[in-house]
């Protein structure tokens, strides 16, 4: 692929600053006005305090301010908030003129307030509809005493990021959490990273130069199954150990919970690409321990955000149970799942078991569902209870299921045909000696 073809104009711009690039640490704002906050602004801001944070939809929440750092671009000094409540995700660097010092933060108030609301009220209606947009997640008091242990250790050593986009091919990307890339590379605003080798910098020109001499145009593994112009690769995590590192280090920025960064040779890596003249492009990927002592058969998946709503998840999810099926295995994915894990999931489980139950006449277990679909009996179970498919009947579940709660089922938001099926007769594939 030639530079030209990878080149965008932002590049081309910084291409041409380089002198001044080496020296100066990069900022990307969203805002290219002067933000002009006061000087008493600035004063009355404190860190580990709540305040009223103006979002970019005009709504204020309550937020938490974490951190500060100078911009030298405005010469001013810019704030990491997290919104109270919301998924760090939406936590940001803001100026102080979002802040609003004067408003008193109740205790435990509400932490959405609309300014044209003086009552500072949701009704039931709206406060779900909020829940569900921003991923609204428990509290520690909802959670047992160790899972909150260590969510709390979890959050203090990833609280603040300060790598704000990220340049990836053709792609700028906004990124939702913090990663651990080393220092130098870590606190920068925006990195540059080959979509080829996952090869992380910081300036424009060293990016150009790497694209030059970049000559991987695949994941550097086996190709395991090819449909039109779509690929996936296996790669070993201890043969190709930069190669998953790097690509680790990546995804970090769009989960909050991945904990596998550098110790990648129990692993497994199923890379998905689309293939065009140019090469193999990363779309998404899972990762799968190569022996699991829990019986799962996803450990970490990833599909990146230009890439998403387009069925690319549900076939990662769909790949990872043909592989636990040529097995002859029953797998489930790593716990915790993210929200939107969770999501994908549920959809993958209601999809493949009410296409079973729309097209079998005869009765069967849940244990025979299990093994027709390798999917774990607790994943199925929580499934049909979401259903309401499933009764608890003389110390066993039993599949109750009329004809009239199947059709509703069929028909209901939880049911969805896959965008992109995986073809089980395109996989090249043989389970590895354990």
């Amino acid at each position: 692929m030639s530079v030209e073809a990878t080149t965008t104009p932002s590049i081309v711009q910084a291409e041409e600053k380089m002198d001044t690039a080496e020296t100066e640490p990069s900022f990307s704002l969203n805002n290219l006005e002067d933000p002009s906050p006061s000087k008493d602004e600035e004063d009355n801001i404190q860190l580990a305090k709540n305040y009223y944070c103006r979002q970019s939809t005009g709504i204020y929440h309550i937020v938490e301010v974490i951190q500060q750092r100078t911009n030298p671009r405005f010469n001013a000094i810019e704030y990491y908030v997290h919104y109270k409540g919301l998924n760090r995700r939406l936590d940001e660097w803001v100026d102080a003129s979002r802040i609003d010092c004067n408003r008193k933060v109740p205790d435990g108030g509400n932490p959405l307030t609309n300014p044209d609301d003086p009552d500072n009220r949701m009704t039931r209606k709206q406060k779900r509809m909020h829940d569900e947009i921003n991923h609204v997640e428990p509290t520690f008091a909802d959670m047992d005493p160790a899972t909150a242990a260590m969510e709390k250790e979890h959050e203090q050593l990833t609280k603040v990021k300060y790598i704000v986009k990220v340049l990836v091919g053709e792609y700028l990307i906004d990124t939702w959490y913090f990663s651990p890339y080393p220092d130098q590379y870590g606190k920068q605003s925006q990195l540059y990273i080959c979509e080829y080798c996952f090869n992380y910098m910081k300036l424009a020109g060293t990016y150009l130069k790497h694209l030059d001499e970049c000559h991987l145009r695949q994941p550097p593994g086996n190709e395991i199954y090819r449909n039109a112009n779509i690929s996936v690769f296996e790669v070993d995590g201890k043969k190709q150990k930069i190669y998953c590192q790097n690509l680790c280090l990546f995804a970090k920025l769009f989960l909050d919970h991945k904990t596998l960064y550098y110790e990648t040779e129990g692993f497994h890596f199923y890379v998905m690409t689309e293939v065009d003249r140019n090469g193999a492009h990363v779309v998404g990927y899972f990762s799968k321990e190569k022996v699991s002592a829990y019986g799962n058969n996803l450990a970490c998946i990833l599909v990146p955000p230009p890439f998403q709503r387009k069925g690319y998840g549900n076939f990662l999810i769909s790949f990872s149970y043909e592989l636990s099926k040529i097995e002859g295995t029953v797998g489930s994915p790593e716990k915790p799942l993210s929200d939107l894990g969770k999501l994908s999931y549920r959809s993958y489980w209601t999809y493949v078991i009410l296409d079973i139950l729309g097209n079998v006449s005869s009765a069967f277990t849940i244990e025979d569902l299990s093994r027709m679909t390798s999917i774990d009996s607790h994943d199925i179970i929580s499934s049909l209870q979401l259903l309401n498919m499933i009764k608890y009947w003389k110390g066993m579940h039993v599949i109750c299921v009329t004809q009239k709660n199947l059709d509703e089922a069929i028909h209901s938001k939880h049911f969805k045909h896959p965008r992109l099926p995986v073809d089980s007769r395109c996989i090249k594939w043989h389970p590895h000696p354990k």
